[in-house]
């Protein structure tokens, strides 16, 4: 039997099929386990808390961890064993967020060597690469033989696909051929070499695409060679003297035709890799904002806000924005990236700066009916992986959202706010004018801006509750036609008024016109058409015949700093969000508990989203209603407190937060999630209550409120236009007082406390 040799940078491969190779057993224990995540620009990495990867077979493709890059499962299996058993855990941590830590020791193993004699610690880096180094020690007094062993294994599945998603068919799995084969064209010969044991001490995962690309996992030892490979597992034969340590390790490079897959520059050892990231992170915080406070409990929250924004920025071409969350949304999205780059503002402008020219860039040009994309619409989600370069999946971009695009045009004209950057507002002004035209294009119909689905693989619902059950009337029945979201209708709002002022200022006096008073009718009109009477609140949407979908959401509490609303409707919504069956203790749920269709465990029909909170926080603190937004902010800070490395969680389930009881986690949230981390820092904003106006050089702080907490509140290098200032917030009785201690340029502060 003769088989095609695939041959790549002197690498030969042949189906896998064609090659077996035992599978060393997995010893893994069953029970589910915490799982730890590391995170490095567009890589990823999901552990047990020994930092291992189960599901050596059909297992691990329904199991979530691995190692990621670019949609694609680079690592399925990675698993220590001494003498084929599982090690005994001590302790561990992904506190840094690229760096995972494990301490563990050794079970009995026979009559030879008792427990609790071998001391092991992995470090495990992430940086364009993954990087591993094993410190083994005795600290016996006498000598000490057993076997090490780590195997790999890679199924390079789509992220679809451990997502759920089926498919028809996939590529090929492939084998290297062992040196001594490369010259044989007859596998069954090959084969019959490969028998004698001899396997290359690189170690070379690989499969082919259904596109045709070859994709690698390739894997290099350092400090000690193994003693032996079989099949994907390294062995060592160790003999350690008493109190003796070795370490040994690892380098793996995702590569796809020959070339690295990730972005970054892998270096060649792991100590290099910590370096690098340690560098580049201290070289980020020192540009942007540091804001700290008088208790270590709200500092906490704040430094691993601050860790999380920095993980999380990966790189699109020459910029770098906040993917949307790990593991199932790290990559690029329209909606997440710029809400998480409004609400960092404050922290770093240069995050809204690059998701605008990310954006701008990936901009809709053409009808296409599988994308969903439209000339001037902003992407939903853009992916990478074998699914979508096959046309599986539309995500080449995806176009399926209704409000990217007015949220689009409203952080153009906030960044604008922020930093007085006319090169950017310039560059990017036909796009707005183009994203503008999308706007206006779609509300011909009726007035308002809707969705429905026209990919047969796109999402039902495009807004930001996309989930497909979650758009239900007071009867928990679901809407049907095209849905026209009310926070949608504010952003439309929104960015009619922000970018009037912007074409005034451009000497544009028909666009700033026109703009201003398509707002004015649009403000009378959804006051009068989402309004629903009987219940002193505002409609979650309208459906196809233009009904209200008339449940209790959270969804009107995104319009409330948005002046959509007159005066009277909004506070009416303000104080029915507060109501019991909505707001829990932790936060606002996304459904009235009273609705029949809630679910605690809903992802958007009953579950509370910090980001939906702080942007209803926002709202309320812009009606005056300080209280209530002090009273929000406790909520999320309190849940936050609970989460494993005080990091918020995408969501979290709506159970009523009790005297003896802790936010209850939803099963499958990404953590960290762009907005979730984002809203830490809105949080921040909606206490000291900035308003910038950097193209008039000034800042007011307006009023602004410490909660009971906190006593004392610094932001140093807060950067407004081109000036940086320090300001300091002291909190007496009920009134907190705001100083500038330190300013870099000429900027007029106003305070109005």
């Amino acid at each position: 039997m003769t088989s095609e040799i695939i041959e790549i940078d002197d690498r030969k491969f042949v189906p896998a099929d064609q090659l077996p190779i035992p599978e060393w057993t997995s010893v893994l224990n069953e029970r589910p386990q915490p799982i730890l995540t590391l995170k490095d620009d567009d890589l990823f990495l999901l552990t047990d808390t020994f930092g291992n990867i189960g599901g050596s077979s059909d297992e691990g493709r329904s199991s979530g961890l691995g190692l990621f890059c670019h949609d694609t499962r680079f690592l399925n299996r990675l698993e220590l064993q001494l003498d084929g058993r599982p090690p005994i855990l001590l302790s561990s941590t992904a506190e840094k967020g690229f760096v995972l830590s494990v301490l563990c020791t050794n079970p009995r193993l026979d009559d030879r060597i008792p427990a609790e004699t071998i001391g092991i610690k992995r470090e495990l880096v992430l940086n364009g690469g993954l990087f591993e180094e094993i410190e083994i020690a005795n600290y016996s007094t006498e000598s000490v033989e057993f076997e090490l062993s780590l195997s790999f294994g890679a199924d390079f599945i789509d992220l679809f696909e451990v997502r759920g998603f089926g498919r028809n068919q996939r590529g090929t799995v492939l084998r290297r051929l062992p040196h001594e084969a490369h010259e044989v064209d007859d596998v069954e010969s090959f084969v019959a070499v490969d028998e004698s044991g001899q396997s290359p001490i690189e170690l070379t995962l690989a499969y082919q695409g259904l596109d045709g690309t070859i994709l690698e996992s390739r894997i290099d030892f350092v400090h000690y060679q193994p003693d032996a490979l079989k099949g994907y597992t390294a062995l060592w034969q160790l003999k350690l003297q008493p109190h003796e340590k070795q370490t040994f390790g690892y380098r793996l490079q995702p590569l796809s035709s020959g070339r690295p897959v990730s972005r970054v520059s892998a270096p060649m050892t792991l100590s290099q890799a910590k370096a690098a990231e340690l560098a580049e992170e201290q070289h980020w915080r020192s540009q942007v904002t540091q804001i700290r406070s008088d208790k270590n409990t709200f500092n906490r929250v704040i430094e691993r806000a601050e860790q999380d924004v920095y993980l999380l920025r990966q790189t699109f071409g020459k910029n770098k924005a906040l993917s949307a969350g790990v593991p199932w949304f790290s990559t690029l999205f329209g909606r997440d990236s710029i809400i998480a780059a409004s609400q960092t503002l404050l922290l770093d402008p240069q995050i809204a700066r690059e998701t605008l020219t990310i954006l701008a860039h990936y901009q809709g040009k053409t009808d296409d009916e599988w994308r969903e994309e439209q000339p001037g619409k902003i992407l939903h989600e853009i992916r990478f992986g074998e699914m979508a370069r096959c046309q599986e999946i539309p995500h080449t971009p995806y176009y399926g959202t209704v409000d990217a695009t007015p949220l689009w045009l409203m952080l153009y004209a906030e960044y604008f706010s922020w930093t007085a950057d006319y090169e950017t507002l310039d560059r990017l002004w036909n796009n707005a004018l183009a994203a503008m035209d999308w706007v206006d294009r779609n509300l011909k119909e009726t007035g308002y801006l809707s969705y429905q689905r026209k990919s047969k693989r796109g999402l039902d619902n495009q807004g930001w509750k996309d989930s497909g059950n979650c758009i239900v009337d007071r009867k928990g029945r679901m809407a049907q036609g095209a849905i026209t979201l009310c926070e949608v209708q504010g952003y439309v709002y929104s960015a009619k008024i922000r970018l009037s002022q912007i074409a005034r200022m451009k000497k544009r006096i028909d666009l700033a016109d026109r703009w201003e008073e398509e707002a004015r009718d649009l403000k009378v009109r959804f006051n009068r058409d989402f309004w629903m009477e009987d219940q002193d609140f505002c409609a979650l949407a309208l459906d196809g015949d233009g009904n209200p979908v008339d449940s209790i959401t959270s969804n009107p509490g995104h319009c409330l700093q948005l002046g959509i609303f007159t005066p009277e409707k909004a506070y009416s919504v303000a104080e029915r969000l507060r109501a019991p069956d909505m707001f829990n203790g932790w936060g606002i749920r996304t459904l009235s508990s009273l609705s029949p269709a809630y679910n605690p465990m809903g992802y958007h029909v009953g579950s509370v989203w910090p980001h939906d909170n702080a942007l209803i926080a926002i709202g309320l603190r812009s009606l005056g209603l300080i209280d209530q937004a002090l009273e929000l902010c406790k909520g999320l800070l309190d849940m936050t407190r609970h989460q494993p490395y005080q990091r918020p969680p995408e969501l979290f389930c709506g159970y009523d937060r009790t005297d003896d009881n802790e936010p209850v986690q939803y099963p499958v949230a990404c953590t960290p999630q762009a907005w979730a981390t984002g809203s830490v820092f809105q949080l921040v904003h909606m206490i000291v209550n900035l308003v910038p106006d950097a193209p008039g050089n000034c800042l007011r702080v307006i009023d602004p409120a410490l909660p009971e907490s906190l006593n004392y509140l610094a932001l140093k290098n807060l950067r407004v236009g081109p000036t940086l200032l320090d300001l300091e917030f002291e909190r007496s009785g009920s009134s907190t007082s705001c100083r500038v201690s330190k300013k870099r340029g000429n900027l007029r502060v106003v305070i109005e406390a």
